[in-house]
């Protein structure tokens, strides 16, 4: 089944491409941020292809995705940039980048760079289990059923068995997402936190384009 963020999201009508227009690769798990940025902020020189979300479930996939995602539009484009972090990459996917000359968001996942990497990284948090405002909407197809919990719910302690607490990075002020994390930290189990995080570095690595 396909994706529903396996979509092409280039907004030829509001910005046709041409001399300085920049393309954004981005994880569909991005989708909802990146156009909210780029509408608040007026970034029409800025256009997006994404690919699929689920890619984070087997991240050695993710590379040959974006090599293959710049190379069949680079042409069309002054510049590419690639809206993901290391993301389970092992270093693999920045030097990709590198090699075929395209930057991408600084961080080891959306956790870090939506805190702000350097404010996660001084957290130094290890009981934690962050959820965004994507991952708290598609939970159960991201989360739940990967893990098998909707067969074997038995395996929660396994999984989740380390975490004390989990912290919903809120990219927005929206109370019936915030009522569902917290419904969602009652159900593994865990003690429950909001922090509004807004989008972090994703909005200053998009700013500097």
């Amino acid at each position: 089944m396909t994706d529903p963020l396996d979509q092409t999201l280039t907004h030829k009508g509001l910005n046709p491409m041409g001399g300085g227009d920049v393309l954004l690769i981005a994880c569909g798990a991005l989708a909802h941020e990146i156009l909210s940025l780029r509408a608040a902020n007026g970034w029409t020189h800025l256009d997006l292809k994404c690919l699929p979300a689920i890619l984070h479930n087997t991240p050695d996939k993710i590379i040959p995705a974006v090599r293959a995602a710049v190379a069949a539009y680079r042409d069309d484009y002054e510049d590419v940039f690639v809206v993901y972090a290391d993301c389970g990459t092992g270093g693999l996917l920045q030097k990709a980048c590198a090699d075929m000359g395209v930057g991408m968001v600084a961080g080891p996942h959306c956790y870090s760079f939506f805190e702000g990497n350097t404010a996660f990284a001084d957290r130094d948090e290890t009981t934690a289990f962050y959820l965004t405002d994507f991952l708290v909407r598609q939970f159960d197809a991201f989360v739940w059923k990967p893990l098998g919990l909707d067969r074997h719910p038995e395996l929660r302690d396994m999984y989740f068995g380390n975490y004390e607490t989990l912290v919903y990075q809120a990219q927005t002020d929206d109370q019936t997402l915030t009522a569902k994390a917290s419904t969602l930290a009652d159900r593994l189990g865990l003690a429950f936190e909001r922090r509004f995080t807004g989008y972090g570095d994703l909005q200053t690595a998009l700013e500097a384009l």
